[in-house]
């Protein structure tokens, strides 16, 4: 009952003001922000449709986008250790709305049972597509591809075991790229693993944390390598805010306040602003 009322008021908080627009993340904890304090962050900023109380990556959108007096109305859908498919499947009804951007973000392996297997990633992206095209012909939809799990490239006896820690990103941006020439509707990727891939390739992060953390350098991983840390939520709020509204994610500055606020040096942020910019610049899928 407490569920049904939280999406019931969710939903009822959903009606955008003249002028703005509407923006919808669906995902599972890479989008809602778990392993570090994004996950609370602000959750009165969003309307989360699950009525969970998260602000995540959502809410760091916002907070951008209030920066720069961007009228943005974001709203998002999550549950933990979910796919595409499972958010059509359980959750069309509160996702059925004249959204004008979705984002969509797929299980860290695209495949959870068959790691590295695009078909189910693909499928749930077809299918959340046409139910965002149905509710609006004019939709952008959009289509996040996620990072390197760092325990399952440094750890024995997973898909990405012994290969170099970019290839699991590349692997998901291929599969991203493939989905969009798969379905023609999705507009583009966003394309988070890869700047990841890139912030290591800097040298601002460092692309093993089993082996410590060199200095100078930080971890974009949460303690269990696996989920975000702080600061790779805030590149992957970044990369995300870039691809929605085209504005160069510089443009918030090194003294941006959700990075104030979440203890992010000045230095760090606008080193991952630069990294998010350079990786927008990229084509990508062609």
């Amino acid at each position: 009952m407490i569920r049904r009322l939280g999406l019931a008021l969710g939903l009822l908080a959903l009606s955008v003001p003249a002028g703005a627009k509407s923006v919808l993340f669906i995902g599972n904890s890479f989008t809602f922000g778990a392993g570090s304090p994004v996950q609370r962050f602000h959750p009165e900023r969003v309307h989360d449709l699950g009525g969970d109380r998260i602000g995540g990556v959502p809410a760091l959108f916002k907070t951008f986008a209030d920066q720069l007096k961007l009228d943005w109305q974001v709203s998002l859908e999550t549950s933990p250790g979910k796919d595409l498919v499972w958010h059509f499947e359980n959750r069309a009804a509160v996702l059925t709305r004249p959204w004008d951007v979705v984002l969509l973000q797929g299980y860290s392996t695209l495949d959870k049972d068959r790691p590295g297997d695009p078909a189910r990633h693909l499928a749930g992206a077809q299918s959340l597509t046409g139910l965002a095209i149905a509710a609006n012909p004019n939709v952008r939809v959009l289509l996040v591809a996620t990072w390197s799990r760092a325990d399952l490239v440094w750890q024995p006896g997973a898909r990405w075991s012994g290969k170099p820690i970019t290839r699991m990103a590349d692997d998901l941006q291929a599969a991203s790229c493939d989905a969009i020439a798969a379905v023609p509707a999705i507009a583009a990727t966003v394309p988070v693993g890869l700047a990841w891939n890139r912030a290591f390739d800097r040298q601002l992060a460092d692309p093993n944390p089993f082996d410590g953390i060199k200095p100078g350098q930080i971890n974009l991983w949460a303690a269990d390598s696996y989920h975000g840390s702080t600061e790779g939520y805030y590149l992957e709020a970044l990369v995300a805010f870039g691809a929605v509204t085209r504005i160069d994610p510089r443009r918030l500055g090194r003294h941006e306040s959700a990075a104030r606020e979440l203890g992010i040096k000045p230095a760090i942020v606008a080193a991952l602003q630069r990294i998010a910019a350079q990786q927008l610049r990229q084509k990508i899928c062609h």
